[in-house]
């Protein structure tokens, strides 16, 4: 999720475990906690993408980081805080490490919660950034915060606001259900044989859902709305997989394949080839639009070694995808 939504779990969770004893203290340290995890991004600045990407949401969104550097993170504090107790701060730092992946893992990227093993959990059930998630969390840790820290009213506004933020993610998993059926009905209503397809929430909100279908030589992607009255129209990308030739054979090229679940397509433009990641779609709902969230330019090096840069996103496409998805989520 955001940083802004990962900075208000961790707060919360901070108070939960120990604002009783130490007040907006156990706030603020539950704040800062709940960003470290996404430290991981640092990595992005000494090696190439590749790694990068591997990296990103691993060995730091992991119960192994959780349990290792919790009473690491509190001998630290301790050193400096007048609130000297070493197994409550380990917990606040702990529960605040390890809410952070689970949420994460509701999301689309997911989250190694098992490193080293490799299981990417991802449940794709809400966008990464959701206001209706982040909002109300905000106002009742905004009003817990206003009380006095031994108060009966400060817990129960930040355990309403645990309970309701975690009750909406319960929510949201119902509705990618019902989202999923309605994919698979219309599905068979188009007699579109498929391998597989998996649904995610669009942007901001989970009333529009996308599919991902992987079909015997393309992928189809289609939109959703709960409001809709029209049968679903997909959209075909060619998988073009041939195009990387003895590429895709390269250990670099076969771990980004990796990274990707195998939901990419690949094209070429002025002999140039380049890596579309499917999961996280495209910066419009248009019908056979191109501009994927995360592509990536295939270069090679007189050595014959790829390398892969993400190509920049439009401001503009962002602009229209919001103007249009507010459209689109009234219906069809």
């Amino acid at each position: 999720m955001d940083s802004l939504t990962q900075i208000i779990l961790g707060a919360a969770v901070g108070e939960a475990v120990l604002g009783k004893k130490i007040g907006n203290k156990a706030m603020l340290y539950g704040a800062i906690a709940g960003t470290i995890p996404d430290l991981d991004v640092i990595a992005s600045f000494f090696t190439d993408t590749v790694s990068a990407l591997e990296i990103h949401r691993g060995f730091t969104h992991s119960i192994f980081f959780s349990v290792l550097f919790a009473p690491i993170f509190a001998f630290i504090v301790t050193r400096f805080e007048h609130y000297k107790n070493l197994k409550d701060w380990s917990w606040l730092f702990f529960w605040t490490f390890i809410t952070h992946p689970i949420l994460d893992a509701q999301t689309t990227w997911g989250t190694q919660l098992f490193w080293p093993l490799d299981i990417r959990l991802a449940f794709k059930n809400v966008f990464v950034i959701d206001p209706l998630y982040t909002l109300p969390f905000l106002v009742f840790l905004i009003l817990a915060m206003r009380q006095k820290k031994d108060t009966k009213k400060r817990r129960f506004y930040n355990n309403l606001g645990l309970i309701v933020s975690c009750s909406y993610l319960v929510f949201t998993l119902v509705l990618k259900g019902f989202a999923y059926q309605k994919f698979s009905k219309e599905l068979t209503t188009q007699n579109i044989h498929y391998k597989t397809f998996d649904t995610k929430p669009t942007p901001l909100n989970t009333i529009l859902w996308s599919a991902n279908i992987e079909t015997e030589n393309s992928f189809l992607i289609g939109y959703s709305s709960f409001l809709d009255t029209n049968p679903i129209q997909f959209s075909r990308y060619p998988k073009n997989h041939h195009l990387l030739g003895d590429l895709a054979n390269h250990p670099k090229i076969k771990r980004m394949i990796a990274i990707s679940k195998g939901w990419y397509t690949i094209n070429k433009k002025n002999n140039t080839l380049y890596f579309n990641d499917l999961r996280f779609g495209l910066l419009s709902i248009q019908p056979n639009a191109e501009n994927f969230v995360f592509k990536y330019k295939i270069e090679v090096d007189k050595n014959g070694t790829p390398f892969l840069t993400e190509e920049p996103k439009e401001k503009k496409d962002g602009k229209k995808l919001l103007s249009d998805l507010w459209l689109r989520i009234k219906g069809n």
